[in-house]
């Protein structure tokens, strides 16, 4: 990912900003008495949960020392993240793109880093690309203390802290997904400001079309087979269109990928056969790192796909909030939204599952109701050693990653809940209660600060 001219920027006072973490800020309390009582008031509860009897500092960019007092009156986000794990080095440049936005801007956000990782050297090489205060690596029990306070279960987590109007300190947990999701726009992080945001995020949806999504004032044509082709954008209009979000070195995405092609051909056999073969269409949209790595990975693709490196990559992952991959969006022949879970009904209900309209699955889902009444209530897997339940949403079941196939499921499945071992109806493989093949194995879960990021 392209990661803007870094801004050493950290205080904002009157208009003016400071370049020098080193040097202490300018007084941005002012306003009325109770204005600076409420500042006072949240810089000793930062106080309570960054300092401690020994120390009252964070640590700068440059290593010096900056008073925890002297974050009174900003918005503060905890950042709990590590070197050693990819999602956080991801997640990390999508924040700091923000936060330069929001320094360079004059507001008065700022940023502390709770680290886990695993030495000194781990720590400064990875607070080396940070411009914003640290907690001392040294500091173990202030780390701990953060992560109980705050109940983080996983990294990378950003937790936003400020005053609320009735003066209380507010807490946000989503601090990652608005980020991902907003940028520097969700500041001030503020519920009535999440809500402006939802609402113009919504009326975008409300307006889009496949025209406005696909295209942009440089292009408006897709790539297709043979190579060079392009196919006008225009052409897909009227058709159920799906957006596939992948990338060769996504390891899950590889294993999909020859599913949807599979199930392509036969969603496409299937109009054939109605006569409808031009109904549907799948394209592509790479996160690839390099453009020998696309071609490569969009070879075998018997769809469309956007150009490598397009504008509009990053855009369509922002505005179907895709923050995974594999990840594939159904666009209706209006080229509204039908929905952002087509893997999880491709893996669910197969080529079954077009058009993916409502309707569509609502028939799928009574049927596979049906189906159900017929499956042993209790049965064994070859994979795992206790006996299993079968369950559905409804009955202790949900969202799960299925533990033969490793794809998603939801509804119907068979549950082994003291193990957490969960597998498709589909993909029951019963055998006595002999000997099992008791070894499970694990699907990489890959998930990018943003299409394109490292």
């Amino acid at each position: 990912m392209r990661q803007e001219e870094e801004v050493n920027v950290l205080w904002a006072a009157a208009g003016e900003l400071d370049r020098n973490h080193d040097a202490p800020p300018a007084d941005i309390c002012g306003g009325s008495d109770s204005d600076k009582a409420a500042t006072a008031d949240s810089s000793l509860r930062l106080s309570s949960l960054l300092a401690t009897k020994d120390r009252d500092y964070l640590l700068s960019p440059s290593g010096a020392q900056v008073k925890v007092s002297d974050l009174e009156g900003h918005v503060v986000g905890l950042y709990f993240s590590a070197n050693w794990y990819q999602p956080c080095r991801n997640f990390t440049e999508a924040l700091l793109s923000a936060y330069e936005q929001l320094r360079a801007g004059g507001s008065n956000f700022e940023v502390v880093f709770v680290s886990a990782d695993e030495d000194l050297d781990a720590f400064n090489h990875y607070r080396s690309s940070m411009p914003w205060l640290s907690i001392p690596y040294s500091d173990l029990e202030s780390k701990k203390a953060l992560n109980r306070k705050f109940d983080v279960e996983g990294i990378p987590c950003l937790i936003i802290l400020q005053l609320g109007d009735d003066k209380d300190m507010q807490t946000l947990h989503d601090g990652v997904e608005l980020i991902y999701r907003y940028g520097a726009r969700a500041f001030p992080f503020t519920a009535e400001r999440l809500e402006e945001l939802q609402k113009e995020e919504q009326e975008k949806h409300d307006t889009q079309s496949l025209m406005s999504l696909l295209t942009n004032h440089d292009r408006d044509y897709l790539l297709a087979h043979p190579k060079p082709r392009q196919v006008p954008v225009a052409s897909l209009t009227g058709k159920t269109v799906g957006l596939f979000f992948s990338a060769q070195w996504c390891l899950p995405g590889a294993k999909f990928t020859p599913k949807l092609i599979s199930m392509y051909h036969k969603i496409k056999q299937m109009l054939e056969e109605q006569g409808r073969d031009g109904d549907f269409e799948i394209v592509y949209i790479s996160s690839d790192r390099d453009e020998s790595s696309f071609q490569s990975d969009f070879d075998p693709m018997p769809w469309l796909a956007l150009p490598f490196g397009d504008q509009n990559a990053k855009a369509l992952a922002k505005h179907f909030d895709v923050w995974g991959i594999p990840w594939l969006v159904i666009l209706g022949p209006d080229g509204k939204t039908v929905t952002t879970h087509g893997r999880s009904l491709i893996n669910l209900y197969r080529e079954k599952a077009y058009p993916f309209t409502d309707a569509k699955l609502e028939q799928l889902q009574k049927e596979m109701d049906e189906e159900a009444k017929n499956l042993p209530r209790l049965d064994f897997h070859a994979g795992h050693r206790h006996e299993l339940t079968l369950v559905s949403s409804g009955s202790g079941g949900g969202p799960f990653i299925c533990c033969d196939c490793e794809e998603q499921g939801s509804g119907w499945a068979y549950q082994c809940l003291e193990c957490g071992y969960e597998v498709h109806t589909k993909c029951m493989r019963s055998v006595g209660t002999g000997t099992l093949n008791i070894e499970r194995r694990f699907e990489c879960v890959i998930v990018p600060a943003s299409l394109g990021g490292d």
